[in-house]
């Protein structure tokens, strides 16, 4: 079981019991860790120890209570936890192909991709000549698929397989900036439409630890009437977390679907939402 599984397995938990206060070595259990080890895999993994998490999660549940009646990490992160912010500040080049470049599928490049542990379960990454052009969450034991759907998303490209390379990538695009400038920004480039292309730089306005609502990202690109267009747009997003498409919830609060999962789009959140130093 991957750190991520464990994680989500006690979030999971947390939501079904988080009235009843659960203790260290109640999480520890679900987990499968002794309480130390979990303890110590916890705080590393959200940055906070688990009761400083289980402490913002009431506090969610107070505020949530006033709302809708959603589950309790999902209403209290679309509702209250926008403030806090990981000090992650992402720096990335974003650009969009060129519409020959959309049409030939990546005919003539040679994409570099591997596989990478992130703090959300395996990741598959891809970098053509212009950048990261793919990243998406998997299931351990299902690499033929992940590479499968890769293939899809670029069908005409040279794949050439590096695990070292997309592990040196994904470790820039998970841990925090230096913020001594001496980093370089990742460089990303994505396949889509001219509409698509707009709602995805507008995601990445949305501040870590911050959400917005498919009607707001409509209003955000001067398409008020276009909510169900941009979820769409939301949907067909091929560089996960890289493109916040996980900060986007429902009119109503409720966190809704996600590409590569719902709990992983709230383990997310939750991750986002808690302070760090």
């Amino acid at each position: 079981m991957s750190d991520y599984e464990r994680i989500a397995r006690v979030i999971r938990y947390l939501e079904a019991h988080h009235g009843e206060q659960p203790d260290l070595a109640q999480l520890a259990a679900q987990a499968g860790l002794s309480v130390y080890h979990f303890h110590r895999l916890f705080s590393v993994w959200a940055g906070v120890t688990p009761k400083d998490f289980l402490r913002c999660l009431t506090l969610a549940h107070v505020k949530q209570r006033l709302r809708e009646g959603e589950s309790v990490l999902g209403a209290a992160l679309a509702a209250g936890f926008s403030g806090p912010s990981r000090l992650h500040d992402l720096c990335v080049k974003f650009e969009a192909a060129s519409p020959g470049e959309v049409k030939s599928s990546g005919r003539g490049w040679q994409l570099e991709f591997g596989f990478a542990s992130s703090p959300f379960g395996e990741c598959i990454l891809a970098e053509g000549p212009r950048g990261i052009c793919y990243l998406a969450f998997g299931e351990s034991g299902r690499r033929r698929e992940a590479e499968a759907r890769l293939a899809e998303a670029w069908p005409a490209a040279v794949r050439k397989r590096n695990d070292a390379a997309a592990v040196r990538v994904v470790d820039r695009v998970f841990r925090p900036a230096r913020g001594d400038g001496h980093e370089q920004p990742l460089r990303a480039m994505v396949s889509g439409s001219a509409f698509q292309v707009r709602v995805w730089r507008a995601l990445l306005q949305v501040p870590v630890g911050s959400l917005v609502s498919y009607g707001g990202l409509a209003t955000a690109i001067g398409q008020p009437a276009a909510a169900r267009a941009v979820g769409a747009a939301v949907a067909a997003n091929r560089l996960a977390y890289l493109i916040p498409c996980h900060r986007v919830i429902r009119e109503t609060g409720v966190v809704g679907e996600y590409r590569w999962g719902q709990l992983r789009k709230r383990a997310l959140i939750a991750w986002e939402s808690v302070p760090r130093t």
